[in-house]
Order: structure tokens, then sequence, then C-alpha cells
């Protein structure tokens, strides 16, 4: 995982770095479980998308967090970016109504399941847990809580007037992390 956050080209890469202790822990834990727990069954995102969405603009330039609670955990449907999907694979039920209300409440009938080109404008798609293990909902939670809590933190604490998207009931969890007199909070479930 650190040979991806080398390849970073936002400033995200040096937050990560002050965290390597803990990206390393949860690498071993990962490669254990990959193993000893359960050599049949993959880890995604792919490596090299587990931090893709702190490669598109540096930390002062975030303007949206959506967050999210765990990777897909189907085949090749997860891909860094919380809720997004590559193009042309089976829509995953959770996407398939945020495509739906952006029709119905904005109008916007978005062809792309990929959120690449929304992330270029300061949002970040951030999972709570930013792996996870094929078929298995939550199984590498545990292991990325502390760093992500970390991100939510640092940009609370770091940046100004932020619109905080917290879908689902453990994102809303996280709202402890923000200063509500610095930015704003949108919740649904």
């Amino acid at each position: 995982m650190i040979s991806e956050i080398e390849n970073l080209e936002t400033d995200w890469k040096e937050f990560l770095f002050n965290n390597k202790c803990i990206i390393d822990d949860i690498d071993t834990k990962i490669s254990t479980e990959n193993s000893k727990l359960l050599p049949n069954l993959q880890v995604f995102p792919k490596v090299g998308d587990v931090f893709r969405a702190f490669s598109y603009f540096n930390i002062s330039e975030t303007n949206v967090v959506i967050l999210g609670q765990d990777c897909y955990h189907g085949k090749d449907q997860a891909n860094g970016l919380c809720f997004s999907v590559n193009n042309g694979l089976k829509i995953p039920p959770s996407l398939r109504n945020i495509l739906k209300e952006m029709r119905s409440d904005l109008g916007i009938n978005r062809a792309s399941t990929d959120f690449t080109d929304i992330a270029r404008q300061g949002v970040l798609f951030l999972n709570s847990a930013l792996t996870v293990r094929e078929k298995t909902p939550l199984s590498h939670m545990h292991l990325w809580m502390e760093l992500t809590d970390r991100i939510i933190k640092h940009i609370s604490d770091n940046c100004n007037n932020v619109i905080f998207v917290l879908w689902g009931g453990y994102a809303k969890s996280k709202k402890k992390y923000i200063d509500t007199k610095k930015h704003y909070i949108l919740e649904a479930t």
C-alpha cells in the first residue's frame, strides 16, 4: 500500500505518510488474512485504487466529503471512490438509488457510474473502510476506522466551509469529528 501512496501527486501523500504506522499495520493484517484466513477471496479495490480518492486535489481544495461505509464487495465493483463503479458494470443498489435521486431531485440524467469527473472538482469520495474482502461486507471496517477518522478530523481542522455528506448510519456516526461551526453537514440514509 505504501507504494501506492508514493505515486500520489497531491499533499495527501504527506498526510498518509505521517500515518504510515497505521497503514503498515492494516497492510500486515490484510496480508495475514490473505495467506491464512480466506485465501480464495480477493480484496477490493485492486492494488492501485485503494488511495485513489486522494489523487485528484490537495487537502485545502476539499469542497465536499461524501462519506460512505465500505467498498462494494462484488468482483470489479470497487474503484477507490465510494458509491462509484467503473462504467459498464452492473450497478449496485445504492448507486442505482443515488442516480435515481439525481434524476428526480436535480434533473441530472447521469450516464456515467464512475465519479472521477466529480472527484476532480474537490469532492472526496471516502469510504470509512478503504478495502473489503470479496463477498464480505464490513470485513475490513475495524482495520480502517482509526485512519479514516483521522482523515475526517484533519479536513475538519484544516479546511473551511466543507460540505460533509454522511450517507448511512455508520457515516452519520462520524459527525463527532466535524466542527459544525466551520462546516456543513448533510445526512441521509
